[in-house]
């Protein structure tokens, strides 16, 4: 008997295969790289679609991480997981289109005439069925996490939709662990203070 976590074993195994893959795409291998692109898609555009909002530019930024994936293969050295290296590419790219936004919208963000008045629920029919309730609540929490400040935002992404360790949040945003234990608790308070009224 090993005594190894199975969870823990198809881990290792998947990052040595990815390790493996690029190792083929730093030698210029197309077929590994789009392996690998399919390994790991579904990972970066939903963390870029939870950072920016699904209605922001979430291929392009997807496409861009994977760029830089091909452009610094031959640098690539595996001393942290493969997937945490993946991700600190997408937080920088992220983090800078946030940043790119920002200076964009110095004119506040607002809907469209008239939009206030329309009322969120139908008010003829007095109980929404729990499936209304339900969505509108995960558009709430998308909204409330769309606020958050961006570290803030990606250690909440990174941990609640992802799953990681803190130890691996730790190193895609170059922060030590009680430093993310605190900035996900400050992340929490402020969604839990955004969120009262469906929480109540």
């Amino acid at each position: 008997m090993s005594g190894k976590d199975p969870e823990n074993q198809r881990r290792s195994e998947e990052d040595a295969e990815d390790v493996r893959l690029m190792r083929l795409v730093a030698r210029g291998d197309p077929s590994a790289f789009e392996n690998l692109i399919e390994r790991h898609q579904a990972l970066v555009a939903g963390t870029v679609a939870r950072m920016l909002g699904s209605n922001s530019d979430v291929e392009d930024i997807a496409q861009q991480v994977f760029i830089r994936v091909w452009k610094s293969a031959r640098r690539y050295v595996p001393r942290a997981k493969f997937t945490t290296w993946l991700l600190k590419i997408t937080r920088n790219l992220v983090f800078n289109e946030m940043r790119r936004a920002r200076r964009r919208a110095q004119v506040p963000l607002q809907s469209e005439p008239g939009a206030e008045e329309i009322p969120l629920k139908d008010e003829t029919n007095p109980a929404p069925d729990a499936s209304l309730l339900e969505d509108e609540l995960k558009r709430a929490i998308e909204e409330a996490i769309l606020q958050l400040p961006e570290s803030q935002r990606m250690a909440l992404i990174l941990r609640r939709y992802e799953q990681l360790s803190y130890e691996q949040i730790a190193e895609v945003l170059d922060l030590s662990v009680p430093a993310v234990k605190s900035v996900l608790f400050r992340a929490r308070t402020e969604l839990r203070s955004r969120l009262s009224k469906y929480l109540g």
